[in-house]
């Protein structure tokens, strides 16, 4: 299965810890990596289907300082689609005047909805077919952007209809919140005053957040497995949708 990175701030935030702790684990998840970074209503995606250890385009990234509110990342490991550019997450199409990126973690069977208008998948993956399909359902119900609230109750009402077709663990964000839908595998944890030292799972790595942050900072971070020892990682229970809106679970 893919690995899953998603972060949501209440100011722009540097991921680059915690996508460093991501990238030590595409020696399985060799087949493209992507990451998303939100600035207001822009957006900035770097994908490449070499693995996140040794693609320039990755080692590029880590030495660029980005800041966001909201990031997705993903490295991939093939179940649908073969591997090419195209099939890296995380997707991205517009709705209402707004970016929206996408990245799925499982393994959808025989998912081959009726597609119309301006949701077309690009690729061969099961997962950009899910994403197409709820970005159109969306548009179906709602003739303008509607709330985050409003959202969230549409995307607890959708989701269902993916997840009878397999293993379904997801990020969305529209540069607003970040929405995080659990399967099996999704944990997530909130840093926030007073801010302690982190180091890395799988690398020697360590950050003493408190010299790095103000006393207002909230940031949110979603992984597909805990990126970090000592913090509290918690679960997100199967067929959960977590909301996180300015580092805050809502």
């Amino acid at each position: 299965m893919c690995q899953l990175l998603g972060m949501n701030a209440n100011t722009p935030t540097d991921v680059m810890f915690s996508f460093t702790g991501l990238a030590t684990r595409a020696d399985e998840h060799k087949d493209g990596f992507g990451i998303a970074f939100f600035e207001d209503k822009g957006l900035r995606l770097f994908i490449d289907p070499q693995s996140a250890l040794n693609s320039p385009v990755a080692d590029m990234v880590r030495r660029y300082p980005i800041k966001s509110g909201n990031v997705i990342a993903h490295i991939r490991k093939a179940t649908q689609g073969h591997v090419a550019l195209e099939n890296c997450h995380p997707f991205v199409r517009e709705l209402w005047g707004r970016y929206w990126v996408f990245a799925h973690n499982g393994d959808l069977k025989d998912f081959h909805p009726r597609l119309h208008g301006a949701f077309r998948p690009v690729g061969s993956t099961d997962s950009e077919r899910a994403f197409c399909w709820l970005m159109q359902e969306l548009a179906k119900a709602h003739a303008s952007v509607p709330s985050v609230a409003e959202l969230s109750t549409t995307l607890r009402e959708l989701l269902p209809v993916l997840r009878a077709h397999g293993s379904f663990n997801m990020l969305l964000s529209n540069g607003q919140a970040l929405w995080a839908h659990g399967a099996t595998q999704l944990y997530w944890l909130q840093r926030q005053h007073p801010f302690r030292p982190a180091t890395l799972a799988d690398e020697d790595l360590s950050v003493d957040f408190a010299a790095l942050t103000q006393p207002s900072d909230r940031v949110a971070v979603v992984a597909t497995q805990p990126l970090t020892t000592g913090e509290a990682w918690q679960p997100i229970a199967p067929g959960e949708l977590k909301v996180f809106v300015d580092g805050t679970a809502v």
